[in-house]
C-alpha cells in the first residue's frame, strides 16, 4: 500500500491543563493569574495544520470568543463584588448613624447627670440650711419655754399622798417656814399662782412620786428659795426632798447627762454646777472653767494629770449595769 500523504496532526507534549478561572476574592475563592489565563488560552487554541489555509482565522475567531467569556466572567464576578460592597458600606453606614445615635445619648446622659449632680449639690445645701434653720428655732422655742417657767420651781421626792395632792399650796408654804423662815421674816411675797403634779396621771408602775411645779407670784422670791436650796438639803417633815429650778424637758434632760460627772467633780472637791441652760462650771487651779458638751470636758480632763481617767463615764456606765 501506498503511504497517506495526509500529513498527521502534531501530538500536543504538554499535558492539558484544567479549564476555567477562578476569582481569588476576600471571601475565599481563588482565581489563577493573568499569565496562567493566557497560556491557557494559548494552549487551548487549535494548532495550525499544514494545507488547511484557515488556522490564522480559528485563532483569532477562539481568542475573542475566550476573550468575551474573560470579559463576562469578569463583569459576573464585579457585579456580585459591587452587590457585596454596596451591602457593606449600608451595613457601615447604618453602623455609623448607630454610633451617632449613642454618642448623642451618651451626651445627653452625662449633661443628665451632671444637672443631677447640680441639684443634689443644691439640695444638700438646702437640706442644710433647713437644718440650721430647725435647730435654730428649736433651740428658739426651748430658750422661750424655759423662760416662761422662770417663776416655777420644781419640788422632786414630796410624797404621793392624797392629803398632799389636794393642798399642795399649803404644803409648800410649810416647806418654806421649814427650811428657809429668814423670807417670811423679811415679808417676802411666797404666795403661788398654781401648784400641780407633772405628769398630771400617775403611773402605778413607777415607784418615785410625781414632781410638784410651783409658779409663784414674785420672781425674786423664787430665786431666793432657789438659792437656799442650793446650799443645804430641803425637808418637808423631815423627809428629804429636792427643789431645783423648772425648765423644759430637753433641758432637764442635758442636764441629767452631767449627772455622773457632776458627782465625781463634787467627790473630787471641783465645786460643780449646772449654770443655764445646760453648762457645766467646775472651779480647777484656781480658776473657773466652763462647759456646754461632755465631749469638751472629757477632752480637758484627758489632758490634766489630775484628772486623767476619774471621768471616763462609759467604764462608769458599764460598772453601773
Amino acid at each position: 500500500m501506498a503511504n497517506s500523504t495526509e500529513p498527521q496532526k502534531p501530538q500536543n507534549t504538554k499535558k492539558n491543563k484544567k479549564k476555567g478561572a477562578t476569582l481569588d476574592t476576600f471571601y475565599g475563592a481563588k482565581i489563577q493569574n493573568t499569565e496562567q489565563t493566557e497560556d491557557n488560552i494559548k494552549e487551548n487554541a487549535p494548532k495550525p495544520s499544514k494545507g488547511n489555509g484557515n488556522s490564522p482565522q480559528t485563532y483569532e475567531e477562539f481568542e475573542s470568543e475566550m476573550t468575551k467569556k474573560m470579559e463576562a466572567f469578569w463583569e459576573e464576578k464585579l457585579e456580585i463584588m459591587q452587590k457585596k460592597f454596596t451591602h457593606l458600606q449600608n451595613q457601615f453606614d447604618q453602623t455609623v448613624k448607630e454610633n451617632q445615635a449613642l454618642k448623642a445619648r451618651i451626651r445627653q446622659l452625662e449633661d443628665n447627670d451632671h444637672v443631677k449632680e447640680q441639684e443634689s449639690i443644691k439640695q444638700s445645701q438646702n437640706t442644710k440650711k433647713l437644718e440650721e434653720n430647725i435647730k435654730y428655732l428649736t433651740d428658739k422655742v426651748i430658750d422661750l419655754e424655759n423662760r416662761g417657767r422662770r417663776d416655777n420651781l420644781r419640788i422632786i421626792g414630796l410624797p404621793e399622798k392624797p392629803e398632799i395632792n389636794t393642798k399642795l399650796d399649803m404644803v409648800i408654804q410649810d416647806i418654806i417656814k421649814e427650811n428657809c423662815p429668814e423670807i417670811l421674816e423679811q415679808g417676802g411675797n411666797t404666795a403661788t399662782d398654781r401648784a400641780h403634779r407633772t405628769p398630771s396621771t400617775l403611773n402605778p408602775q413607777k415607784t418615785t412620786p410625781r414632781n410638784v411645779i410651783a409658779k409663784f407670784q414674785s420672781y425674786q422670791t423664787k430665786e431666793k428659795i432657789l438659792q437656799e436650796a442650793r446650799k443645804r438639803q430641803f425637808r418637808y417633815k423631815g423627809m428629804p426632798i429636792r427643789v431645783t429650778q423648772d425648765l423644759a424637758s430637753s433641758t432637764l434632760n442635758d442636764r441629767k447627762a452631767w449627772n455622773m460627772i457632776f458627782r465625781k467633780a463634787r467627790e473630787l472637791g471641783l465645786q460643780p454646777r449646772i449654770s443655764y441652760p445646760a453648762k457645766l462650771t467646775i472651779y480647777f487651779q484656781g480658776k473657773v472653767w466652763a462647759f456646754n458638751k461632755i465631749e469638751d470636758f472629757q477632752l480637758f480632763a484627758k489632758k490634766r494629770p489630775e484628772l486623767c481617767g476619774k471621768f471616763d463615764t462609759e467604764n462608769q456606765r458599764a460598772r453601773n449595769t
